[in-house]
């Protein structure tokens, strides 16, 4: 999915559908800029840790929903997650996905 899919709509059905099927919201910023705001009841893993919490994310036993501050690390950690066989989508920057819920 190309980032024309992202603007024009595809993407933006896709986090929906997920949200709706109780995903959960996954923000993998830093600590320090999750710390000035983030989505209320999100679960907080930054990009760089993701790989010490694969066992964890699969006991959750639910879709997730990535986003960070512009979309970019949430777009690679959608995708090593989607490798590591856990069901992810790249919500993109928090500030939008939050106006979404």
């Amino acid at each position: 999915m190309g980032f024309l899919d992202f603007i024009f709509g595809t993407k933006k059905r896709e986090v929906e559908t997920f949200l709706k099927n109780g995903a959960v919201i996954l923000d993998v910023r830093t600590k320090k800029e999750y710390e000035n705001g983030a989505i209320k009841g999100s679960k907080h893993i930054p990009l760089q840790d993701l790989h010490n919490h694969i066992d964890e994310l699969k006991k959750i036993d639910k879709p997730f929903v990535v986003c960070c501050a512009s979309g970019v690390r949430s777009a690679k950690a959608a995708k090593f997650l989607n490798i590591n066989n856990i069901e992810a989508t790249n919500g993109g920057g928090w500030v939008s996905l939050n106006k979404k819920l």
